[in-house]
């Protein structure tokens, strides 16, 4: 096999894989994103604020909708229910039957935090998972720029230095 024919096999498996690497890359930057704004939206639909959980000096129109909000409510809905029980198995210890009751407005309350700190913490871990694809992608991407830059580049100096072939 000449060396003409390997080299032009080895270009082709390489422009194949910086092709299959940008559009992995691409990919992964716009599955990322859309499920970010996804889990945004939806947290957004809920409207809960860091006002209603609370916090001092937020806005009631600024809606928790980034993971560090999500991550900072989830953590305040924790402490205001560990004020309720430190654990569940608190909670029902303190009750007559020993057994969850939904009828009982503490036990209830305690419920509901749960539901809400569990809420948030999916949602930043969700954002985080978000965060980490696109970036898992704009890296994908550049690796397959690397070797094309690389190629053009190695051709231009090819061409530069090209020795004439002699008969």
């Amino acid at each position: 096999m000449s060396s003409h024919v390997q080299a032009g096999s080895f270009s082709i498996a390489i422009v194949g894989l910086v092709i299959a690497a940008l559009a992995i890359g691409i990919a992964l930057v716009v599955e990322g994103q859309s499920k970010a704004n996804l889990i945004k939206d939806s947290m957004r639909e809920e409207q809960v604020s860091l006002a209603a959980l609370a916090f001092e000096g937020a806005d009631s129109a600024d809606l928790i909708d980034s993971a560090e909000e999500a991550q900072r409510a989830a953590d305040l809905v924790k402490e205001h229910r560990h004020n309720i029980a430190a654990t569940s198995s608190d909670l029902m210890a303190a009750s007559a039957t020993g057994r969850y009751d939904p009828t009982n407005l503490k036990h209830l309350s305690y419920s509901q935090a749960i539901n809400l700190e569990d809420y948030l913490y999916v949602g930043a871990a969700s954002l985080g998972l978000t965060t980490v694809t696109s970036v898992s992608g704009v890296v994908m991407t550049v690796t397959g720029l690397a070797p094309a830059l690389a190629g053009f580049a190695l051709a231009r100096f090819a061409r530069k230095v090209a020795v004439p072939a002699t008969a």
